[in-house]
């Protein structure tokens, strides 16, 4: 073999080449349901196949690819009693810390701090809108606590999305028993704040225009009783996860390995899956089930026998992304900031292309030894996002940078005088180089042809290749980083029930 071919083989996996359970894919939902797997004593492998990393590097900062915004730990009652399972509830609670203030609104002739202390919000308010104010406060507190009218229907483990008749009219009959998951939003008022404050919910879910009470109320709820950071963003928090799995003898194939880890196709024996070939190696790894968290497109192209498996196809198939999340990032001295700015702020552009902007402010970082990173004191990066049409991609670079130029015209009014001192100006769709495909998706809305139960869901987890278990953030889209993390709560359950029936080893 000549050294140039010896160059190109990825360094040998895993010496074990048989499993329970093969889990593709990098989203959070995934990392949850292989850590789960192997702390109960299944034996596991996680290919990340398509993990963005954390972040991207351009003339040597490393900056993230979009804001992340999360909710407190104690908002998603039942995705804390999975992370107490793993040992993880206590140090992800504590990693989660709000922004200061909590939520900034800057509309045309306002802004205004939106502070978790109540008698601070509410004399902010009225400063601003005057009687309007006390109209806003009200509807702002009762949205924060309209989620905990739902917390008992989802600690009763609802089949979401249902499979079938009988799990259809289970769920159904369980929703009669749970009027909250149809209480009106709080939100419906058309008055400009409270209007801005709803076009933070596309940041939070995955659901190209929800109109279901509870994809309008859940997810946004969860947020506002402190909209938080962690940090690192999402991908630390699957970090967290993946090395939970490694702990508890998992293995991993990650994007450590300067080549990463690639999937080239998957194995089927008939019509069941069978393993996973990976680019540029020999080594078929083989499992009972695979559990995928990664999106459906990405997913369909590794399936290159598309006669025999049109089922799972056109199961994946029922998934259409609409929208896409542009980023701008600037790296500025933190000295350069407005006197004032919050680290979370939405903006009102009053741009029918656009709509809201979402604005983060995170530490810079640069790229150092041994792929760790380290904060440059004094040096912040201000992360801008905006919703465009998926088929913005298409249009070319022109068409990309006019949006970009379009974010940086509102970043300079949001702070003005700080573009001259700007060290860096980058966006992840022109700035990016080497990532692939579905890695420049890092917050996608889609719409689905299959039935929405309560608005919130997407595709079933179970597929027409019977052990092919879907657990990305398209099956529970509208409930946002909750809906991921139940999806790989409930992968993990489907995949136990599926082992109880067959010897993983046999067949």
């Amino acid at each position: 073999m000549s050294t140039s071919a010896a160059k190109l083989k990825l360094p040998s996996g895993p010496s074990r080449h048989v499993y329970d359970v093969i889990v593709l894919g990098s989203q959070v939902g995934g990392a949850l349901a292989a850590a789960l797997l192997a702390k109960r004593n299944h034996r596991v492998l996680l290919v990340e196949h398509d993990g963005m990393g954390p972040g991207y590097e351009h003339d040597g900062f490393v900056l993230p690819y979009a804001p992340f915004v999360a909710p407190p730990l104690k908002a998603m009652p039942v995705v804390e009693e999975a992370l107490a399972e793993l040992g993880l509830a206590t140090t992800i609670g504590r990693a989660l810390r709000p922004h200061v203030p909590e939520l900034q609104l800057v509309l045309p002739k306002n802004r205004v701090d939106l502070t978790a202390d109540a008698t601070r919000r509410r004399a902010e308010l009225t400063r601003e809108f005057g009687e309007a104010g006390e109209g806003i406060q009200g509807a702002l507190t009762g949205s924060a606590a309209q989620h905990e009218a739902t917390d008992a229907f989802f600690k009763e483990g609802p089949q979401l999305p249902p499979d079938g008749f009988f799990e259809s009219w289970k769920l159904k009959g369980l929703i009669k028993e749970h009027p909250g998951l149809t209480a009106t939003p709080r939100l419906a008022s058309e008055d400009p704040a409270l209007s801005l404050v709803r076009g933070l919910l596309p940041f939070l879910v995955h659901l190209e225009k929800p109109t279901a009470p509870l994809a309008l109320t859940r997810a946004l709820s969860q947020v506002l009783t402190s909209p938080s950071t962690y940090p690192g963003g999402m991908d630390a928090l699957r970090d967290a996860l993946t090395r939970r799995l490694a702990e508890l003898g998992g293995d991993v194939l990650g994007r450590d390995n300067p080549a990463g880890f690639i999937v080239e196709e998957l194995a089927f024996d008939g019509s069941k899956f069978a393993g996973v070939k990976l680019v540029r190696s020999e080594t078929l790894y083989r499992a009972s089930c695979l559990v995928t968290a990664t999106d459906s497109g990405a997913l369909r192209r590794l399936v290159t026998d598309k006669k025999h498996h049109r089922g799972l196809l056109e199961h994946l198939d029922q998934s259409n992304t609409k929208s896409l999340l542009f980023t701008v990032n600037w790296v500025v001295p933190e000295a350069a900031l407005p006197r004032g700015m919050g680290e979370l702020v939405l903006v009102d552009t009053q741009d029918p292309e656009l709509g809201p902007l979402l604005v983060q402010q995170h530490p810079a970082r640069t790229a150092a030894s041994a792929g760790a990173h380290k904060d440059v004191e004094g040096v912040r990066v201000v992360c801008a996002g905006a919703f465009v049409p998926a088929s913005a991609r298409d249009l070319g670079e022109e068409h990309l940078q006019a949006l970009a130029l379009k974010i940086d015209e509102h970043l300079d009014r949001l702070m003005p005088f700080t573009k001259q001192h700007r060290a860096l100006r980058s966006a992840p769709y022109l700035d990016a180089g080497g990532v692939r495909g579905s890695r420049l998706m890092p917050h996608p809305l889609y719409s689905f042809e299959t039935e929405a139960f309560l608005g919130v869901t997407g595709l079933n987890q179970r597929t027409p290749a019977k052990n092919v278990i879907l657990a990305g953030r398209e099956v529970l889209p509208g409930l946002g980083l909750e809906g991921e993390l139940l999806a790989g709560m409930r992968a993990a359950k489907l995949v136990q029930d599926m082992l109880k029936k067959k010897d993983p080893l046999k067949g």
